[in-house]
């Protein structure tokens, strides 16, 4: 092995197991100490009533996890939860979550596209379908930012490039 492609290989091991030793916050915890336990967050959501708010850690635009965690009104975690699951994309309804609703529910997506036909904005979510497969969630605005679709396939990320070598 050359070796720059070990020094890129040890570098690569030792920051995912950097990320795997992290210690998970705990509920109750504040802010500040999910905060020094985690780093600072990609995101944060404020929910509608201006109390609870919502920390994302996302691993994007390639990974394919997103956690969050929630913060009660008095600023005390409740939640610490992987988000890019079949579970929790089942809990944003079609026709009725909006864009700022799936931001707080999943958090940022990887990509986002247009769907011109239907003048629709697509939303796209890596994740592991079942924990096991590589797949994509497209999810579907109208004009108002209104999810009128939601659709799942496997992420050709990770499919074979030339499958004549099969």
């Amino acid at each position: 092995m050359h070796p720059m492609m070990k020094i890129t290989t040890l570098a690569a091991t030792l920051l995912l197991a950097a990320c795997a030793t992290r210690p998970a916050p705990l509920p109750g915890e504040t802010a500040d100490v999910v905060q020094a336990k985690l780093g600072k967050p990609t995101s944060v959501y404020v929910d509608g009533d201006g109390g609870a708010r919502s920390l994302e850690y996302a691993t994007g635009p390639m990974g394919q996890y997103t956690w969050m965690a929630r913060l009660g009104p008095d600023g005390r975690l409740t939640a610490y939860e992987q988000v890019l699951t079949g579970e929790k994309f089942a809990t944003l309804k079609i026709d009725q979550a909006t864009k700022e609703q799936v931001l707080r529910t999943i958090g940022r997506p990887a990509e986002r596209s247009r769907v011109a036909m239907q003048n629709y904005e697509v939303w796209s979510y890596r994740y592991k379908e079942a924990g096991v497969w590589n797949s994509l969630m497209h999810v579907h605005f109208d004009e108002q930012g209104v999810v009128r679709q939601m659709m799942n396939g496997p992420d050709p990320m990770y499919e074979p490039r030339d499958r004549s070598s099969w």
